[in-house]
């Protein structure tokens, strides 16, 4: 094998493990997440201290977005069940923000090279959505179901009360409530938390 291709199979390798956005395992123990990724938990708290948002619902929220997977996308449709018309969204990444919002938390954060599929970044534009949500319409930084309500639905459409009429929606919103109320317990008592 000559050098150059054996230098371009090593390139290959190396780039393949480098981009992994495999979730931590785990997912029902925030303690178990918090020693898995230790960057994870360092974007979480930087997120906490200038937006306030808390930790634990910053995770119950991009569980339930991403269930932390760094690449996630919606679903692609189809046309008579067989022909590709493309994604249900533009969401992505781990909190599975769409490309307009995106595009306006770059525009008014200045953060222009920020990406949805880095942790840092996606818990950074929670932060900035949630306390969004509490200026426009007065939901507690702590309240993880209508924070999540409003993230789902937007602010308008929670204002509007869009998300009254969904019960799935708020059936998964009461989930969202109660992983937030799990994580906290968890990470009250984890030392991989509190480094």
């Amino acid at each position: 094998m000559s050098r150059t291709l054996r230098a371009l199979l090593l390139m290959l390798t190396v780039a393949s493990c480098g981009g992994s956005h495999t979730p931590p395992s785990n997912l029902n123990d925030a303690c178990s997440i918090a020693q898995q990724r230790p960057k994870y938990v360092k974007a979480f708290k930087a997120t906490e201290r200038r937006w306030g948002v808390p930790v634990h619902v910053q995770m119950a929220t991009i569980y339930q977005e991403s269930r932390f997977r760094g690449d996630a996308r919606t679903p692609n449709q189809y046309l008579l069940g067989v022909i590709p018309m493309g994604r249900q969204s533009s969401a992505y990444g781990y909190s599975q923000a769409l490309d307009g919002t995106w595009d306006q938390y770059r525009r008014e954060t200045g953060r222009r090279g920020a990406k949805r599929d880095r942790m840092s970044d996606a818990s950074d534009f929670m932060g900035w959505y949630m306390s969004q949500s509490r200026e426009k319409n007065g939901i507690s930084l702590t309240d993880a179901r209508n924070q999540y309500l409003a993230y789902h639905e937007g602010q308008t459409g929670f204002a509007r009360g869009s998300h009254n009429g969904k019960s799935w929606l708020l059936r998964v919103a009461g989930q969202v409530d109660a992983r937030a109320n799990l994580y906290e317990m968890q990470l009250a008592n984890c030392r991989a938390f509190r480094r």
